[in-house]
């Protein structure tokens, strides 16, 4: 009988919010992150499940979603990875983000867990990515004004990324309280030269802007962007929990494309959920998911005046490439604290 090899200690790695923040990640890198791993999905490389829900009996407080996924083309033999992040809109009174999220990576040869992440930041900024990543390929390339409804989350990623990409003249910005959008004017006054004007309503935030995100933390449907707001040649974003969409806006566009159309098929959430499961948007209708878009396999913006639409659900996939280039850097800078798991 054989004796068995001694058992080496394993180790997991732990990078808090401070940690991140210290590693000095910048936006560019992040987008050429999400572009990464967006392209990898259009080609087969990734493996993912949707999304599931948690609804735990709090009131209708909140939720929590489960993501899965897996990116054959990071690292060595891929990176796999599983993240559970709460969706809490009454947060802000307790001076909390609505969204914390925690993010576990694995190895996918051996099943060793790798890092557990804080990805509060990973979430916002994959997401800001993802919208600026489909305004790379679909917005009009000479837009110069930006919409934008909402002030949380992940709204300063949204702004802050796509005007890294844009030589735009005004960001417009709304939120349902007063407050919130003053604050988030302000705190995007620090980090933009682009004029920043507030507005009291989503109409006026929208109207002729060539960018329209709506990312609103309503608690019921509300069709607070609709097809009179879109104009010719905008590309619009709406991807807010709860839907803020008219249920005519698809009549106003011309193409629509989703990060991914079995994911935009699940779920109970969404901004274009009850397009969905009216028949309005099915697999007939849509245009392509925005990695066939990346990889060639389907035309992106073909005219100045198109109106295109992007749904994006927030694949579990865009959270395993950010927190892979995160426990990256984390590792070259001995970043984190070292735990042992076994």
């Amino acid at each position: 009988m054989h004796a068995s090899a001694p058992r080496a200690p394993l180790w997991l790695r732990f990078l808090s919010g401070p940690d991140i923040e210290e590693l000095g990640i910048t936006s560019g890198e992040i987008i050429e992150a999400v572009e990464g791993v967006v392209a990898a999905h259009g080609r087969g490389e990734t493996v993912f499940e949707p999304r599931v829900h948690l609804v735990p009996d709090n009131g209708g407080a909140g939720h929590f979603n489960v993501l899965r996924g897996h990116v054959s083309s990071l690292g060595d033999h891929g990176v796999s990875g599983v993240k559970v992040v709460g969706d809490f809109h009454p947060n802000y009174r307790l001076g909390l983000p609505s969204e914390l999220a925690l993010l576990t990576l694995y190895d996918p040869a051996t099943g060793v867990p790798q890092a557990v992440i804080d990805a509060t930041f990973v979430t916002e900024a994959r997401t800001g990515a993802m919208t600026a990543v489909g305004a790379r390929h679909l917005a009009r390339p000479g837009s110069r004004i930006l919409g934008h409804a909402g002030a949380r989350g992940t709204a300063f990623s949204n702004v802050t990324m796509l005007d890294s990409l844009f030589d735009l003249d005004e960001i417009r910005v709304t939120s349902r309280r007063p407050e919130s959008r003053e604050e988030f004017a302000r705190r995007l006054a620090e980090h933009t030269d682009t004029p920043v004007r507030v507005t009291g309503s989503v109409a006026e935030a929208f109207d002729g802007a060539d960018i329209l995100v709506e990312a609103t933390r309503l608690t019921e449907p509300a069709p607070l962007l609709h097809p009179g707001l879109v104009g010719a040649g905008a590309f619009v974003v709406p991807y807010g929990t709860v839907s803020a969409v008219s249920h005519d806006l698809l009549d106003a566009v011309d193409k629509v494309v989703v990060d991914d159309w079995r994911e935009a098929r699940s779920g109970r959430f969404g901004a274009l959920r009850h397009h969905v499961d009216t028949g309005r948007l099915s697999a007939d209708t849509l245009h392509a998911e925005l990695g066939d878009i990346l990889t060639g396999r389907r035309p992106g913006r073909e005219d100045e005046r198109e109106r295109i639409l992007l749904w994006h659900r927030g694949l579990s996939i865009l959270d395993v490439a950010v927190g892979h280039l995160v426990l990256e850097r984390a590792r070259s800078a001995d970043a984190g604290t070292l735990l042992r798991y076994r």
